[in-house]
């Protein structure tokens, strides 16, 4: 009995510590705070269809994972999916195994497996955490991550770090695979234009008085205008369109009272615009680091980005609405704060896009490259768009409306309007956030002495093809950056693409240099819009291999990445580092296909085509009923050269039997004589992209045929409607005209030379 005894006064004290430890119960101890995470197919119906979504714990976004400075953060988590999975967090500092990044940091989480991340909490603010596999994130793997300060803190800010807060987790839905929407990107579907109303066709122009401005755009190879890349179903705050605040952890809102929401985009692709129906946004955190307060009418938050704002509760029997709205003013979701009736904070008007299409007509060299024109354009000071927001521009459609409110005169001061004809706070009274107003409480500033390694990058990419690039090369044309482990990296960033990009780094904060000196603030996020030139520096004092990427999942995953590797220190969960980092430049150069086929009264004709950043192998076919009897297909593979890719030279083979009841030797335009009845000839040859969006090809046949061609598809007549041509000196041409059911069924019509007039349906992939 005495044994026993003396066995539970030896047991409990133990059971009791590590209750403390886990619980918090002794707030002095250190703590380990654990979660389990069971990661698991589930089905949605968001925007009324019934489709595929991964839950984790059974709820969308993922559980908001709470830590206080000083914790150990030790997360299970548990994948009980078909396939690999991971988990980033998000601006957080930890120890490179720990970052979640597959085949950099970590092999995937295999399905059926359990992983766990551990890692000490030494930072506090507002982060997130989000699957860095395949498209995943796209699907409901993101929630929130705060790290609250420690008792004591110094940098505790009264009325600030005191207020009640609430997590605000902003994202996007749409009722199609992901990997569907990537793969239409690439090939340049434009269902998402068509969905959106963005088409920005011909007739629109004529109708609109910008038929000049149209084929202005298009002389420079450039397709429409557009702010994103694709059309969402829906638009969720914290997993639902509309959210009412009443209450926080049970006690309700007081009127006059301010609350604190930690706001985080997990969206994939998708910048919201936030504005408070109860009026001003007083900014008080960005990317989990204090600055000092900024009060604006509105603010844009860049994919990945985070805010801490605080906004005042409404008087009882009001409900005033924070709207998140996309940037291409598509869609919106809102927050309710307070009780009562709702006090909206109103839609915002329809972009102006044949004015943004002239504004990138000007900005834009015939070589492709940008021009700022001497604006020396940085930290979202000039917004090219501006020209396309009626509520500082003005409304066209309201000829006799009095023009847009007058600038404040502080904002006038000194300034050159020419230099200001971007910049919306010197345009109107709205006042929109932008880099320079953020500023640090504290000094960030490096020692003087530190030594620094100036890297500079060049954000690259050709929206045809859909090939987004750094310095013109794709991930898996580009080996790891060594960063000698505690040196000041410096790195210099210009935007020469016609997107905005927001550029996160893994890891590390850094400072944005934004002419608030030693008190430049710290962000992990910097949205680089187009012209922009931008500089940051971070310290590189913590080992391993770190991710550097837009994260614009899209942009992503074409191509748009980096990888420091800060000491090149060995990695334990990963045995063969070479191997596991040619997995990861392969997951951002994958091959995705096309494939179109029309059924119609005169013949059968189609083409496939699998791409990927560089090459393209693809085949065309045609089967004639009535002029035609017989089959041709053309085979063609090549390689995209040049940063614009307007240029791929290719082998071909060229394959035709058909009996056309004619002299099978027809002479083409250069007096050769051309065997087309029965004909299988290999070519070398080239496409270049012409002004106008023309695809010139010319080809030399092993028999010594030359042939040129002229050819365009897809010429947007109206928001429906496409016509295309084709003509060569073999004397073949074709005519022929669209009307787009949906993004994947066509109706046609076309007369070819060979086949003659046809009907029909057009199905494509």
């Amino acid at each position: 009995m005495i044994r026993y005894i003396l066995l539970l006064l030896l047991f409990f004290p133990a059971v009791f510590l590590a209750r403390a430890q886990s619980s918090g119960t002794d707030p002095a101890a250190p703590r380990v705070v654990r979660y389990d995470l069971y990661v698991k197919d589930t089905v949605v119906s968001y925007a009324g269809k019934t489709k595929r979504a991964i839950a984790v714990n059974g709820q969308i976004p993922m559980p908001t994972l709470t830590f206080t400075e000083g914790d150990t953060a030790e997360i299970h988590v548990h994948n009980l999916l078909q396939e690999g999975t991971s988990l980033h967090w998000h601006g957080v500092f930890l120890p490179n195994p720990e970052d979640g990044v597959p085949y950099l940091t970590q092999m995937p989480i295999a399905p059926g497996a359990s992983y766990t991340y551990r890692f000490p909490v030494i930072q506090n603010g507002t982060h997130w955490y989000h699957s860095h596999s395949g498209m995943q994130e796209q699907i409901g793997m993101y929630g929130n991550l705060v790290f609250l300060k420690r008792a004591g803190d110094p940098t505790f800010r009264p009325g600030i770090d005191d207020l009640p807060t609430i997590p605000v987790m902003l994202s996007e839905w749409t009722n199609y695979n992901p990997d569907n929407v990537h793969r239409m990107l690439h090939n340049a579907n434009d269902w998402s234009a068509i969905k959106k109303d963005a088409v920005q066709s011909y007739g629109e122009a004529l109708v609109s008085g910008h038929f000049g401005t149209k084929l202005g755009n298009e002389w420079k190879r450039m397709l429409a205008m557009d702010v994103s890349d694709v059309y969402y179903d829906k638009i969720l705050v914290n997993g639902s369109p509309a959210v009412p605040l009443t209450a926080i952890e049970g006690k309700p809102l007081k009127a006059g009272h301010k609350v604190r929401l930690r706001i985080a985009n997990g969206g994939a692709s998708s910048y919201f615009w936030l504005r408070y129906a109860g009026g001003k946004i007083t900014v008080v955190a960005s990317d989990g680091n204090d600055v000092e307060p900024v009060a604006v009418d509105r603010l844009i938050i860049a994919v990945s980005e985070t805010y801490d704002v605080i906004v005042t509760i409404p008087e009882p029997g009001k409900a005033y609405e924070l709207l998140a709205t996309t940037e291409d003013r598509t869609r919106s979701a809102s927050l309710l704060i307070g009780s009562g009736a709702a006090q909206a904070a109103g839609p915002l008007p329809r972009l102006k896009y044949f004015d943004g299409m002239k504004m990138m007509n000007d900005m834009m060299k015939m070589n492709g490259d940008l021009d700022d024109m001497g604006m020396n354009m940085s930290l979202n000071q000039m917004d090219m768009n501006v020209v396309m927001y009626p509520e500082i521009t003005g409304d066209p459609k309201k000829k006799k409306e009095a023009k847009p409110d007058a600038p404040a005169h502080h904002h006038m001061e000194g300034m050159n309007m020419d230099d200001n004809r971007y910049n919306s706070n010197a345009l109107s009274k709205i006042v929109t956030l932008n880099y320079t107003m953020l500023r640090a409480p504290a000094a960030t500033a490096f020692p003087q002495s530190a030594l620094v390694k100036e890297l500079h990058f060049e954000l690259t990419g050709n929206m045809n093809r859909y090939v987004w690039s750094m310095d013109n090369k794709i991930l898996s044309e580009s080996d790891k950056i060594a960063i000698g482990k505690g040196e000041i990296v410096r790195m210099i960033i210009h935007n020469n693409s016609m997107m905005r990009h927001p550029m996160h780094l893994h890891g590390f904060d850094f400072r944005v240099l934004n002419g608030q000196g030693s008190h430049a603030p710290l962000k992990n996020v910097l949205d680089i819009m187009p012209m922009e030139t931008d500089t940051i520096e971070f310290a590189a004092n913590t080992g391993g291999d770190w991710f550097f990427h837009c994260h614009i999942l899209y942009h992503m995953m074409s191509g748009m990445n980096r990888v420091f590797s800060v000491g090149d220190e060995p990695n334990p969960q990963l045995p063969d580092k070479a191997h596991a980092y040619r997995k990861l430049q392969h997951e951002s150069n994958m091959p995705h296909v096309m494939i179109e086929n029309d059924f119609a009264t005169n013949g059968n004709d189609g083409g496939l085509m699998l791409q990927n950043a560089r090459w393209s192998a693809g085949t065309e076919w045609r089967l004639g009923y009535n002029n035609m009897h017989g089959y041709e297909t053309e085979i063609h593979i090549g390689r995209y050269i040049g940063r614009m890719q307007w240029l791929m030279p290719f082998i071909g083979f060229d394959w035709r039997y058909r009996k056309m009841g004619i002299d099978e030797h027809e002479e083409n335009l250069f007096g050769q004589k051309n065997t087309k009845d029965n004909r299988a000839v290999l070519s070398l040859g080239l496409n270049y992209t012409l002004p106008m969006l023309v695809q010139f090809q010319a080809e030399v046949f092993t028999d010594g045929i030359v042939r040129l061609q002229l050819m365009r598809e897809d010429i947007p007549i109206t928001r429906r409607i496409r016509a295309g041509f084709m003509l060569n000196t073999d004397r073949e041409y074709m005519l022929d005209l669209r009307y787009i059911l949906n993004k994947n069924i066509s109706v046609r019509t076309h007369y070819d030379s060979d086949m003659g007039f046809g009907v029909g349906l057009t199905l494509s992939y």
